[in-house]
């Protein structure tokens, strides 16, 4: 099946900005065609890809920072700590968390990815309780 590039170049832009779309592959589902296809019009590099990756670009952009600014709003413990999360550094978050603190401070090395494993295991934990107290 032939396709006219211009048309799929135009109704990609169009279900970027319509459906507020983050990745190539969401462009795909919405277009007639097949991801091969879409890289065959527009190769790595094309001005159009580079164009269409900006329009996803400004959409995760504008997502983030809806989310960012909901969490602010937010008094609720969780919420506030997943946002202190999102824009500390790596210096306040290890402050932060006390057990990753206690872990390296007990080992006083990296730690193994068994060790790394437990440790998410157990944040996960203790933010579900934070989550659950409120």
């Amino acid at each position: 099946m032939a396709y006219n590039k211009k048309k799929i170049y135009e109704q990609a832009i169009e279900a970027i900005e319509k459906n507020n779309l983050f990745f190539i592959e969401d462009i795909v589902a919405w277009l007639p065609i097949s991801k091969a296809t879409l890289y065959e019009f527009f190769p790595l590099e094309s001005d159009e890809l580079n164009n269409l990756k900006n329009l996803l670009n400004i959409n995760k952009t504008k997502t983030k920072s809806a989310i960012r600014a909901k969490l602010f709003k937010s008094d609720k413990a969780g919420e506030l700590l997943a946002l202190y999360r999102l824009i500390c550094d790596d210096d306040e978050r290890q402050k932060l968390n006390q057990q990753y603190i206690e872990m390296r401070q007990k080992h006083d090395r990296e730690l193994t990815p068994e060790e790394a494993k437990e440790f998410a295991i157990a944040t996960l934990k203790e933010l579900t309780k934070c989550d659950e107290t409120e």
